[in-house]
């Protein structure tokens, strides 16, 4: 039989995972990427135990949990009187339950080796400073036009482009970058410059009343990820980040407990960001082109599976393309299968403002029995043991 090949266009973490899936099944692939190399936005990322199932089935996990840090827990404080719940313990105790660790990552690191992992099953499949413009299809190909001028062709396309994705409004026409009114504050911090009862293997929240602010280490315990995110700002439009100082980041975030603005501090920059959405797509599949990841399910990041649900995608479609000869056929199911359970976590993370922005965490009297009541263990097996125990390599297609 004639090998099939796959156009993946954008080089991130979502169309890398794809092309890795896509190449073990013995589909050719070519990705396409814009940008002059692969580099990866923001800093640090949380892989829950589903993401690492599914690099483990791209044969990339040992290498990235050796760069990482295998988070001991997650825990909650409060925004102003640092008290803290615990959240999950993790450590082996995930490994115990769902098969794999619960890891903090550094965003880099993770495109690296997937990037790294391409490139060892097809050395000449990435192509940078390839940026799509243009896409035509007929009843047995598809074609993309570069912004040079050249067209490449294959059998099918999947636009992994990302939030600001063009393959989707070549594919199901143009609709708008939605602004959620938030914005988050980023900073890397390195870890000896933190005092020493900051320098702890854990996730941690800080919930409070119109905001929340999560820290981990990542690059092997080297460096502390900060995100700070609040409501109630404005942005004008793109580009959706711009640098920053520490003394705005240490004005919006004036009240909240002692130990944040430590970090903020001690943060060597400090960048903002704007927290765009995209509306729900009724169908992600027009014939022989799909879309994955933040082109066609973009979300807060309250669940930490942005990037892992955009790796899971990548594994499904491939399983699905290896099973059905009929390309769009195998392009609708992998949707079908995909597609509820994605809309499903996005609810589930904006559902998630309620519980890490309420009014109620305003002050202690009112914080404490919410924070007791929406956290505690059965509450939170209901909120994610579903998706830790999603396994794209067994999920029936």
């Amino acid at each position: 039989m004639r090998t099939l090949k796959a156009i993946v266009v954008g080089g991130g973490i979502g169309g890398l995972a794809a092309a890795i899936a896509l190449l073990q099944r013995g589909i050719d692939v070519e990705v396409y990427e814009q940008a002059g190399e692969l580099r990866e936005f923001g800093a640090g990322i949380q892989i829950s135990p589903n993401g690492n199932r599914a690099l483990h089935a791209l044969g990339v996990f040992e290498a990235l949990r050796a760069l990482s840090c295998d988070a001991d827990g997650k825990e909650i404080r409060l925004w102003n009187t640092g008290r803290m719940w615990p959240l999950f313990n993790l450590g082996d105790q995930a490994i115990r339950k769902y098969g794999f660790p619960y890891m903090t990552v550094f965003r880099p690191d993770l495109l690296r080796v997937l990037g790294e992992r391409v490139r060892r099953l097809k050395p000449d499949a990435i192509h940078l400073n390839a940026r799509c413009v243009g896409f035509a299809q007929t009843g047995d190909g598809v074609s993309v036009q570069l912004a040079d001028g050249r067209w490449v062709h294959g059998d099918l396309l999947l636009g992994a482009d990302g939030v600001h994705s063009v393959m989707r409004g070549l594919l199901h026409g143009p609709d708008e970058i939605q602004f959620t009114g938030m914005v988050a504050w980023r900073a890397l911090i390195p870890m000896e410059a933190l005092p020493s009862h900051l320098v702890r293997n854990v996730a941690l929240n800080w919930i409070g009343p119109g905001g929340h602010l999560v820290h981990y280490p990542v690059q092997g315990g080297r460096l502390m990820n900060f995100v700070g995110t609040l409501e109630g700002d404005r942005w004008g439009g793109p580009p959706w980040q711009e640098p920053s100082t520490r003394e705005a980041c240490a004005q919006a975030f004036a009240g909240w407990h002692e130990d944040i603005h430590t970090m903020i501090q001690a943060a060597p920059s400090v960048t903002r960001w704007a927290m765009c959405l995209r509306p729900f797509l009724e169908r992600w599949t027009v014939g022989r082109a799909t879309l994955s990841g933040d082109a066609c399910h973009p979300t807060l990041p309250l669940l930490g599976q942005g990037a892992v649900s955009s790796i899971e995608d990548g594994i499904v479609l491939a399983r699905c393309l290896e099973k059905y000869d009929d390309v769009p056929t195998a392009l609708q199911r992998y949707e079908a299968v995909r597609r509820p359970h994605t809309y499903a976590m996005v609810h589930g993370s904006s559902e998630n403002l309620y519980r890490f922005h309420n009014p109620v965490l305003a002050t202690p009297e009112t914080a404490e029995p919410f924070i007791s009541r929406e956290w505690q263990t059965q509450a939170i097996s209901d909120r994610y043991d579903w998706l830790f125990t999603y396994d794209a390599e067994a999920v029936e297609i």
